[in-house]
């Protein structure tokens, strides 16, 4: 037993010296990667040239044509180019997430949603684009912005920062408020949007967005979506404008002239529209981030049809585009995914469409995301499953692609390069793309942003105001039951009992006097959400509300038994077409709501607005009708519930 004793005291003594010898090895390898990298930030010199003042950014004390904002974009992206080394280019090519610490402080060691030190991507890899996830309070936001900035600088050539992320203005976000929040102004969804259909609103929305991004540093929008929610069961339809082509393809245009204007210029925001060439149609419904999901199905024939959007948005000037993850059953030689997909990128997009603006891939194609060593996200790579990094690097530059989301492997594009798989003629291709936004952009004239602003602007009074009427005309009236001759339910009188789920007793009880059981009430108002089916095998699943659309037996039982008890009002969250006959039955009216606080749904209840928003797509009448229907068609389920375009009003 002694002998025992002293083998665990042994073998526990080696695991905790080993443990703080590898803390120490990895302090010391970030201090002493970081410490040249840090060096002391300064913004460029402001020299003058002929009664014209510039900013030296490669402290040559010389005029260069780069650093001169009236040569025209072409002339300065060529004398840039020649200046560039490859290593300088090759980092252009990388698009991976950074992380900002609390209270704006820029990390200097990997963190979650910080895989590398950002002084050594930035310096040393040299790259030049990031997203954003988690972030701070929006001066926090906007001072750190300007000390990446900095950072930059302190390189040879100075080329700036562009920092990108995913939609912030929602009430939930794709991906929830805990990653995807912020002070922004809040509005309805997309989808909310596209229920409201008027062009000039969302390119109002467009425009006080992009200045609120603008304010924290952000000019890049990993949005719009173009797609089209053909497939009701998809977890992505609450970031699109609905399933109708002609209504989507109009806003769609609209949202991009919001956020950039008449052309991308320096108050601008670039667009990056999404998922090309429409990630809608899904087989059965299953989202392409995983291996289950990975194939688009097209049983209509209706591929083109989803094309429509992204035309307008092409239009529209869109900055950049991105392709999804799916492959599209049938309608290419190769059955790889559209990243890989030369017919889709090169073909169709670039020479079909005339497009040479930037292609960027979604996040994660060429390797997973790991933390201590273990996988927690895999490469969505359908169709290429077998590559090496390389090789699938390869592949996505032969199909057209500039930019690479979500990932930095600028070790194995280098090896590309050195074995004459990929030529530095080809990487130029891509570096004038990109170079050409940041030029538009006027991030070589001046990068910075005024801190001390940011609070003022980003979800100021003004803007939450036509935010908050944005959610008021996003609700559809779907139902309104007539309890006796000229009076129906809705409007609602104040003053009455009222019993609330999911409302809170502060902002319900501004309209009536609120009870704590169904029985004691005049009326019921529930808020509710589309059901889905919980999937978790890793921790990406958990934001995808996919799957069946229809309540468990137990929710339902729950919610027909407060409806006999007394009448009832539903208010259904529709991040996805909800299966509801029972519920649309037995309940006195229904709201449909794409994002919306609690004031915004019992000024529509209690007539203080009334309601106008359409629906944006159909809403079934069972599950039977939704497994009948086809992934890539429009409005086609049997005997549908409410019909898309339907809404009512009082």
């Amino acid at each position: 037993m002694r002998k025992f004793w002293k083998w665990v005291k042994y073998i526990g003594g080696t695991l905790i010296l080993l443990g703080l010898g590898s803390y120490v090895v990895f302090q010391v390898y970030f201090w002493v990667l970081n410490k040249k990298a840090k060096g002391k930030l300064e913004e460029k010199s402001i020299l003058s040239y002929q009664g014209y003042t510039f900013r030296d950014l490669n402290n040559n004390g010389t005029l260069d044509a780069y650093e001169d904002a009236r040569q025209a974009v072409d002339i300065r992206i060529n004398d840039l180019l020649g200046q560039m080394t490859l290593k300088d280019k090759v980092g252009m090519l990388w698009h991976p997430p950074i992380g900002v610490g609390r209270k704006g402080k820029v990390l200097s060691k990997p963190e979650l949603m910080n895989p590398a030190s950002s002084y050594d991507a930035i310096i040393n890899q040299k790259i030049r684009h990031f997203n954003l996830f988690s972030i701070p309070k929006s001066k926090f936001l906007a001072t750190w912005y300007n000390a990446i900035q900095k950072i930059a600088e302190q390189d040879k050539l100075g080329i700036p920062i562009t920092i990108s992320s995913d939609p912030r203005h929602g009430i939930n976000n794709f991906l929830g408020n805990d990653l995807l929040g912020g002070d922004f102004s809040k509005w309805p969804e997309p989808i909310g949007l596209a229920a409201i259909g008027d062009s000039i609103f969302t390119v109002k929305f467009g425009e006080i967005a992009s200045k609120e991004l603008r304010a924290v540093g952000i000019r890049t929008a990993l949005h719009p979506m173009a797609d089209l929610a053909t497939e009701p069961r998809w977890a992505r339809i609450n970031g699109t404008f609905g399933e109708d082509a002609t209504l989507a393809s109009m806003l769609t245009g609209a949202y991009i002239k919001g956020f950039q204007g008449a052309q991308l210029g320096p108050t601008s925001v670039a667009c990056m529209t999404k998922h090309w060439p429409g990630g809608g149609p899904q087989k059965e419904g299953n989202d392409a981030h995983f291996s289950y999901g990975k194939d688009q199905a097209y049983p209509g024939n209706n591929f083109d049809y989803h094309l429509q959007p992204f035309a307008a948005a092409l239009k529209a000037g869109t900055a950049m585009i991105m392709p999804y993850y799916g492959i599209p059953e049938g309608q290419t030689s190769e059955e790889v995914g559209m990243s890989f997909n030369k017919e889709i990128i090169q073909d169709l997009l670039r020479s079909q469409y005339n497009y040479d603006g930037i292609v960027c891939t979604d996040w994660g194609i060429l390797e997973g995301f790991s933390i201590a060593g273990m996988e927690v996200v895999g490469a969505k790579h359908w169709g290429v499953e077998s590559l090496t990094v390389e090789q699938k690097i390869e592949k996505s530059l032969d199909a057209g692609v500039d930019q690479f989301g979500g990932n930095a492997n600028i070790k194995e594009l280098l090896n590309l390069i050195d074995q004459g798989m990929i030529t530095e003629q080809r990487l130029d291709q891509s570096v004038r793309r990109l170079l050409r936004a940041k030029f538009q952009l006027g991030l070589f004239d001046n990068p910075y942003i005024d801190a001390e602003l940011a609070d003022e602007i980003v979800g100021n009074a003004d803007h939450q105001k036509l935010a908050d009427i944005a959610q008021r005309k996003s609700l559809v009236l779907l139902k309104n039951t007539t309890l006796k001759p000229g009076n129906k339910i809705l409007p609602l009188k104040p003053g009455l009992q009222l019993y609330v789920e999911n409302i809170t007793g502060k902002s319900a009880s501004k309209y009536g006097h609120v009870v704590e059981s169904p029985d004691l009430a005049d009326v019921a108002i529930l808020r509710i959400q589309t059901p889905w089916e919980a999937r978790n095998s890793n921790i990406v699943e958990r934001f995808f509300h996919q799957g069946a659309l229809d309540f468990g037996q137990q929710e339902q039982i729950r919610l027909l038994k407060i409806m006999e008890t007394t009448p009832t009002i539903i208010c259904v969250y529709m991040d996805r077409p909800p299966v509801m006959a029972e519920l649309n039955k037995s309940a006195y009216a229904v709201l449909a709501d794409f994002g919306c606080h609690d004031e915004a749904v019992l000024d529509v209840i209690f007539g203080r607005f009334k309601p106008q928003g359409h629906l944006p797509f159909e809403i079934p009448s069972s599950m039977e009708a939704v497994l009948a229907q086809k992934e890539d068609v429009p409005y086609d389920s049997s005997n549908p519930l409410y019909k898309f375009g339907f809404g009512l009003t009082f």
